[in-house]
């Protein structure tokens, strides 16, 4: 049976503004009552699926995101094929008028979408939005049926490699948010639909950022597709906070029927509160498109007021000279692959910050749309990637494909403040000149000014250049002659003895005892060997010109060509922190956060090197209330150059007991912190990775449940490795592939929360453990 969706009450609800007067909603989520198929072979083909008549009751329903395919924890044969969704939807008769658009955030990664049977587009590309004007196609007062077929095998328009070669995986799915968008024949236009260079909705740009007074530049592009002539204007509300702090009336304008126009607005704003990674002041700008007292269509965004200027090839960030100190990510969660939900990327985005980190480089792919606002609300600078990986073709339907998408990548995320550069550029890929020159010249005409960088990993065209240390080390581009990104370090030069462009191909001798990809179960020496191999790194980043570097990765993720999990992450693939994310940690000002974390599990395995990471000035450590030592930070070659280099303690022999490190800054105690030698366990502890956002129902909210053995004062056993068993009553489903067994004391479910608000409850046992949580969803 069809899934109906009245849109009367949502799409056409009308809301009041104070800064617009009367307005009507014109955004919505459809992301719910969709019908999903994975495609057999022998019907991948099947033209019925897509008739708006075809029988779709024996289908999977499904939210939004979605992945097509649950896959393993270790995911070296995944899923690809084809896949089908449809929906289906009425929008009333009274609005025979509309204009409708149907934008889908993220379709992995050649679809074909028919409306009502009627094929409208065919579509390249898995991580930008599909955008389709599908007011010719719908029905006005009926019943209406969208049926979309994706496909995610290996596409070599699209690239990058195929996936038995590729460093990472390219998940199936309708993955991201869907919108059903309603406007007026009088409209503010869609970025993506509009073919106009730097046009396109509301474009929003700082001609001078100043404190005592910035000036904000409104763009706007107005199409009229009704049948006369329209005298309009724009309005444009600024808040801060909520409040209104001021709003603009622009000139009354003609604009002829089936004609369009762009109106340029200028707001002055004295006593700007600036936009940066240490205050990231974000104001909402709502602009309303208005005819006869009647508003007709609007716009809102969410801006940051902010300059990236270089001089010396240093970066400064409203004229203060800033270091960036950041990290690779890939969108990728366990079982689900790329399907999280806002607040998961949320949560992403907040342990990045947390970490200390107030940079991240989107690897290799454009990311969602909600992590982009993670980044602007916390403060993280972004440089923005289209997809590349070790790939190019010699053919115009690859490089037009690369075209459009830094096009609509631009046009997507321009208004970001977290933006610094756009990495167009199609990483560890040889590349023509001239392929590298369209793509720059792309940048600066969708984004022109002077305040706008392309990057890349060549050293030729791009504004800025992308260097991963590894690269360097082996000689290549040695030179720096512009603004200089480590775009990569920690990772593979302590991992293979070839540096070289074609991974798969290598022949790797892996050198487990010095690699920095460590999982948390291989124990302390080696997880210590990983925050070795980063200092170093680190620390001779700062030998160069570089403004910024980007650690190797941040969270574990899966690879198409290798069967086990690629580990160099300070967090693993379940967002549980390794010692190197500590260390990370202790690099933070002290008026940001006082750090001082114990890098040991202290029990007989131990190391008697013991490693204390904190941005103090001294330390001291105790040993069952006995002084260690009181001692400065290290000194050597490896921490010369660190903010806050590490404190190393030599102890004589174990004994067990408790370890209490305290913090010491102008002489006095500032912190303390206390590691306990792990008894035998006693019961199971869990709680859920929030950071920052709370379980959300109705929305496919996914999150991180955490079952930890645990001795009689609550500390974690290290070498507890048992199968766990969970239970639950709520509308909570588990989606882990495979028995649930504890890494390092803990094990990990990945959750999805249903649809009804309130109260949760979780039950967990391992032979004579036990344990529970109960929390609320909101």
């Amino acid at each position: 049976m069809k899934q109906a969706v009245y849109l009367v009450a949502l799409l056409f609800a009308i809301l009041f503004f104070e800064s617009c007067g009367q307005t009507k909603e014109t955004r919505i989520k459809i992301n719910k009552d969709w019908k999903f198929k994975l495609a057999e072979e022998s019907n991948v083909l099947d033209e019925r699926f897509h008739l708006s008549n075809f029988n779709d009751s024996d289908w999977e329903d499904v939210s939004l995101p979605h992945t097509a395919h649950i896959e393993p924890l270790v995911v070296n044969n995944q899923w690809q094929g084809t896949c089908w969704y449809r929906k289906s939807f009425t929008i009333p008769k009274s609005e025979e008028d509309k204009k409708v658009i149907i934008e889908l955030e993220a379709a992995m990664n050649h679809s074909k979408i028919w409306m009502n049977g009627v094929l409208m587009t065919v579509h390249q590309g898995g991580y930008l939005p599909v955008v389709l004007d599908v007011s010719k196609y719908v029905k006005k007062g009926e019943e209406n049926t969208i049926a979309i077929r994706l496909n995610n095998t290996d596409n070599p328009t699209t690239g990058p490699k195929p996936l038995s070669k590729l460093d990472f995986n390219m998940y199936g799915g309708l993955y991201r948010n869907a919108w059903l968008i309603s406007k007026d024949q009088v409209h503010i236009s869609h970025p993506v639909l509009a073919n106009k260079v730097a046009g396109g909705g509301v474009f929003i740009t700082y001609p001078k950022v100043s404190e005592k007074e910035s000036v904000l530049q409104v763009k706007t592009h107005v199409f009229n597709e009704s049948r006369e002539d329209k005298n309009i204007h724009l309005q444009h509300s600024l808040f801060y906070d909520g409040e209104l702090i001021t709003k603009l009336k622009s000139k009354l304008q003609l604009v002829k029927s089936k004609d369009e126009e762009e109106f340029v607005d200028t707001i002055v704003l004295p006593n700007a509160k600036l936009w940066s990674p240490k205050h990231p002041n974000m104001y909402q700008i709502k602009t309303c498109l208005v005819a006869n007292d009647e508003v007709l269509d609007q716009e809102v965004n969410k801006i940051g007021i902010r300059e990236f200027t270089f001089k010396d090839k240093e970066l400064y960030i409203n004229g203060e000279k800033t270091f960036l100190r950041g990290v690779n990510r890939h969108q990728e969660y366990p079982f689900i692959g790329y399907a999280l939900s806002d607040n998961a990327q949320y949560r992403d985005a907040k342990k990045i910050k947390d970490a200390g980190f107030d940079y991240v480089r989107l690897s290799h792919y454009p990311q969602s749309p909600a992590f982009m606002d993670a980044c602007d609300e916390l403060g993280l600078v972004v440089i923005d990637a289209i997809l590349g990986w070790q790939y190019y073709l010699d053919n115009d339907l690859f490089r037009e494909y690369c075209y459009r998408s830094a096009t609509e990548l631009i046009r997507r995320d321009r208004n970001h403040p977290c933006v610094l550069a756009w990495e167009v550029s199609l990483n560890e890929t040889d590349m023509p000149i001239f392929f590298m020159e369209e793509l720059n010249r792309i940048v600066h005409e969708e984004y022109p000014g002077t305040n706008t960088y392309s990057c890349g990993w060549k050293n030729e065209v791009y504004d800025m250049y992308l260097q991963a240390r590894q690269h360097r080390l082996m000689h290549f581009d040695s030179l720096q002659t512009k603004p200089y990104v480590v775009s990569e370090y920690g990772d593979w030069e302590y991992y293979s003895s070839n540096a070289g462009l074609n991974q798969h191909q290598l022949s790797k001798q892996k050198r487990f005892e010095t690699s920095s990809r460590q999982l948390r179960e291989y124990g302390e020496e080696r997880l210590l060997q990983q925050v070795k191999n980063i200092q170093e790194a680190h620390n001779d980043n700062f030998n160069t010109t570089a403004f910024a570097d980007g650690y190797w990765v941040m969270y574990d993720y899966n690879r198409g060509y290798h069967d086990d999990l690629e580990a160099s992450g300070i967090m693993d693939i379940f967002r549980l922190p390794k010692f190197s994310y500590r260390f990370f940690q202790s690099q933070k000002d002290r008026e940001e956060e006082l750090v001082l974390e114990i890098a040991t599990y202290w029990n007989e395995k131990s190391p008697l090197a013991v490693q204390v990471f904190s941005n103090c000035e001294q330390v001291k450590l105790f040993l069952n209330d006995s002084l260690i030592a009181r001692q400065n930070p290290d000194e050597n070659q490896m921490s010369n150059n660190l903010a806050h280099a590490p404190f190393t303690f030599t102890m004589k022999a174990f004994k067990p007991g408790t370890l209490k490190a305290v913090g010491i800054v102008k002489g006095k105690s500032v912190i303390e912190k206390e590691v306990k030698t792990p008894g035998k366990p006693v019961q199971l502890k869990l709680w859920l990775d929030e950071s920052g956002k709370a379980p959300q129902a109705g929305c496919n909210d996914v999150l991180f449940l955490y079952i930890a053995a645990v001795d009689k004062n609550g500390t974690v056993i290290p070498d507890y490795s048992e199968i766990v068993n969970l239970t639950t009553d709520s509308d909570v489903t588990t989606v882990n592939v495979g028995e649930m067994k504890a890494e390092a004391g803990i094990a990990t479910a990945v959750i999805k929360i249903g649809e009804t608000i309130g109260e949760k409850s979780f039950t967990a046992n391992s032979g004579e453990l036990k344990g529970s949580l109960t929390f609320s969803t909101n």
